[in-house]
């Protein structure tokens, strides 16, 4: 009989391998922690606190790091500006993107939408949200300060998982003809469907 811890510590193991976690900058806190679950908005259920940890990050938009153990996912970044709880109102994904493998994604940068103003010392949080093959959303967020020193990673700190690829997602009218064998005449109609570029599959 397999005892019962190891039974927990299966169970466990399977969870974290359906989610996901942001390596930088520094997640707000542990979202598989016992009260948490990355199915809650915002942020999984964990609160912020006085002792939040807090990342420096470019005026003009920094890096995102994230560990990722799903083999094909949709994901979006969000920002909310302020200290205390912010609405995450500000997408920094423009377009829908589908990242496929299991392993490291790292964004060099993710600039800031043109018109957002952001000042020296300005507090915020950024809310990371994927969507898998299930269709249900999982959420984890990072707390920021913007601050002009700050800088990106780069070189070999900021790099992808051999395997990891991201496409935005495009829609497409692709026609399609049917043949009746009762007239003459074929019919043909539109099916909108999803592609991608970039060398990453959609499924």
């Amino acid at each position: 009989m397999v005892p019962q811890f190891l039974v927990s510590v299966f169970m466990l193991a399977s969870i974290a391998n359906a989610h996901f976690t942001i390596e930088y900058p520094e997640m707000r806190g542990d979202s598989f922690a016992t009260g948490a679950s990355q199915y809650n908005y915002p942020c999984a259920n964990v609160n912020q606190t006085s002792s939040t940890n807090r990342t420096m990050w470019p005026l003009t938009g920094g890096s995102l790091n994230l560990d990722l153990h799903h083999q094909w996912t949709y994901y979006f970044v969000n920002l909310g500006l302020g200290t205390d709880y912010p609405t995450f109102n500000i997408t920094l994904t423009q377009q829908l993107l589908n990242e496929t493998g299991i392993g490291t994604l790292c964004v060099p940068q993710i600039v800031l939408p043109v018109g957002v103003t952001i000042s020296d010392g300005q507090n915020a949080s950024i809310q990371v949200v994927t969507v898998g093959q299930s269709g249900s959303a999982l959420y984890n967020c990072a707390d920021i300060t913007f601050s002009s020193t700050a800088t990106t990673l780069s070189g070999s700190s900021c790099t992808n998982s051999s395997n990891v690829a991201v496409a935005v997602v495009q829609a497409s009218n692709t026609t399609t003809t049917s043949h009746s064998t009762s007239t003459p005449s074929a019919a043909s109609g539109k099916r909108s469907g999803l592609i991608s570029t970039g060398g990453a599959a959609v499924v």
